[in-house]
């Protein structure tokens, strides 16, 4: 993930804080029929690690792509496979369809696949290495994975798509020809006459210190997005973590989508310090951070 263009400065004791009031909101209870499950996304996340990296081209991606689809045929109404030719490597796009016959239509996105270079490594040796990418891909997919399982437990009031886009991660932001593959391959192939009423992407939202800022290309382009999600998070009283403030301004899948007249913001954690290093491993992941997103996620479909 990403290019940034701003960035801001946080406090750790803050976040801390938050996060530990956040986690000590009392016992919670098992999810009801329909609802997202926290608990079941973190496996979710534990099963793409276990493929290993999910770089595209290697054996690793393939078989996370084939698991992912399998999942999906599973869940969704219809799910349609887009094949993307890139150069050497074959990518794949994922859109995942709920009530396909509905007008009125959510599209909720993340990528799934892994950055070969881990560039923003304290240690130049390791900026060679790959990222791990347990919170930098693994939660988006689990999220959405999530979210699949409770509308397929219970219809959503609306047309949902989930699309799960590859490549995003490949090569040098500088250079956008090897990044945002599939969201932009996505914006360029869309269904016939496709008009979604808004786009939400999921990406860095499953790290334990949890706080998700408003962030700048969502505010300018969707800013009736930005608010209807915030106003949910903070319904369901997850004020603390949707933080009402603008901090990074990212370029990212959504920015595609933008550039195709879709309304997409990004829901993304930018704060996450182990970002495009060697250490984004699943100890950085929390159930409790993949509940909170997938129950706004949710909330906002029923």
């Amino acid at each position: 993930m990403k290019s940034c263009v701003v960035r801001g400065v946080w406090c750790v004791a803050v976040v801390v804080l938050a996060c530990q009031a956040r986690a000590g909101g009392g016992a919670r209870r098992g999810p009801s029929a329909g609802a997202f499950d926290g608990k079941t996304a973190f496996t979710y996340v534990e099963r793409q690690m276990a493929f290993g990296l999910r770089i595209p081209g290697t054996p690793a991606h393939r078989a996370t792509g084939d698991w992912i689809l399998s999942q999906l045929r599973t869940r969704a109404d219809t799910v349609i496979v887009q094949e993307i030719p890139h150069g050497a490597l074959q990518l794949r796009n994922y859109f995942a369809r709920f009530q396909p016959a509905a007008t009125d239509r959510v599209l909720f996105l993340a990528h799934w696949d892994t950055r070969p270079h881990a560039d923003q490594s304290q240690n130049l040796g390791q900026q060679r290495l790959p990222v791990p990418g347990a919170n930098d891909g693994a939660s988006g997919v689990a999220v959405l994975l999530g979210v699949a399982d409770a509308l397929k437990q219970r219809a959503p009031s609306l047309g949902v798509d989930l699309l799960f886009v590859d490549g995003e991660d490949y090569g040098n932001f500088a250079d956008s020809t090897d990044v945002l593959i599939g969201s932009r391959w996505f914006a360029a192939h869309q269904p016939p006459g496709y008009q979604p009423l808004y786009g939400v992407l999921f990406d860095m939202v499953g790290d334990k210190d949890l706080q998700i800022y408003q962030e700048g290309n969502s505010l300018a382009v969707a800013p009736e997005v930005v608010q209807r999600v915030w106003q949910v998070a903070a319904d369901l009283g997850y004020g603390r973590v949707f933080v009402p403030s603008p901090r990074h301004t990212l370029t990212d899948d959504h920015v595609s989508l933008q550039r195709a007249g879709i309304h997409a913001i990004d829901v993304v954690d930018f704060d996450y310090p182990f970002w495009h290093t060697t250490e984004d491993t699943i100890d950085k992941v929390s159930a409790a951070s993949l509940q909170i997103v997938g129950d706004v996620a949710v909330a906002l479909v029923r």
